[in-house]
């Protein structure tokens, strides 16, 4: 049974942080891409970042670079996103998700987790 948990959103000022985590289970972990997707209201889903199987490339949304930070812990099978300097508009779902290919246009990964609110206020 594949699974992805997300956890570690919630309510945050601008200019704060949040460090969220999504614990997997179910496939082997290391061999797939991870990524953090979010949607917010009314909006289509966005690639926020991804990170390759031991950590070794990462890639951001332009609009998130220099203030999140994904990274992955195989042997926990956890990835993360630190975001820090949290802006309104970075007030989303977060997702996670797994795939064992790199893509970030079209969103078609093979598994993804619930996903946790993420709310910035002004």
């Amino acid at each position: 049974q594949v699974q992805l948990a997300e956890s570690g959103g919630g309510l945050v000022q601008a200019g704060g942080s949040l460090r969220l985590s999504c614990a997997a289970s179910g496939f082997t972990f290391s061999t797939y891409w991870m990524y953090w997707v979010r949607q917010a209201p009314g909006t289509e889903r966005e690639f926020v970042a991804s990170i390759k199987y031991s950590g070794t490339y990462t890639s951001y949304k332009d609009s998130v670079k220099g203030r999140f930070t994904i990274s992955r812990d195989n042997a926990k099978n956890t990835v993360y996103l630190q975001m820090n300097s949290l802006k309104p508009e970075d007030t989303a779902v977060y997702y996670c998700a797994a795939d064992r290919a790199y893509r970030r246009s079209s969103l078609t990964y093979e598994y993804w987790g619930q996903g946790t609110q993420v709310t910035v206020s002004s």
